[in-house]
């Protein structure tokens, strides 16, 4: 983690892995597997979410095997209460600053775990989720301020921008009106 309490890049992966074993155990391959076809279709292919090894999160007493006699591949795996502690800390992080590539993953996997967390924590990622866009759409519309008699193709490009802030920010205040 940062020292603003945001996930790193990496720590999407670990979201990733412990939200789909809080649901099922799976086995290794299919973890895997599932792991980089949700993080590729948000962000594409990339080497610094899959570099970490899912294998790490059984060191570390995260996930477990259910029989330890299966092979790496094939053994079924499942989260642990340590597990359970983890994901909610990773599912309760702070998002760094604009939305970019990364952001959108770790937001992607909280509305895909949310349901995980205690009614209180949902109701406040979805404030901070709020609050994000909010401060983002402050960000641009300060920008756009600035360059509105500029000519050429960036306020046009930045109403786009705004327009699709706004309706994350109208999305997010609804979900916590529905938490």
């Amino acid at each position: 983690m940062y020292k603003d309490n945001s996930l790193i890049p990496s720590e999407s992966v670990r979201l990733a892995a412990l939200g789909i074993l809080a649901q099922a155990p799976k086995s290794y391959a299919e973890l895997a597997s599932e792991v980089r076809h949700f993080s590729s279709r948000i962000v594409g292919p990339s080497l610094e979410l899959m570099g970490p090894s899912l294998e790490l999160l059984r060191v570390e007493g995260l996930v477990k095997a259910e029989d330890e006699a299966a092979d790496h591949e094939t053994a079924v795996l499942s989260i642990t209460e340590a597990g359970r502690d983890e994901l909610r800390r990773l599912l309760t992080a702070n998002l760094r600053g604009p939305i970019g590539e990364v952001n959108k993953l770790i937001i992607a996997l909280k509305m895909r775990f949310l349901h995980l967390l205690d009614p209180a924590d949902q109701q406040l990622q979805a404030e901070i989720l709020a609050d994000i866009c909010e401060r983002e759409l402050a960000r641009l519309t300060d920008l756009r301020q600035h360059h509105a008699g500029d000519p050429g193709h960036l306020v046009p490009w930045l109403d786009h921008d705004i327009g699709e802030v706004e309706g994350r920010l109208d999305w997010f205040r609804a979900l916590q009106d529905r938490l």
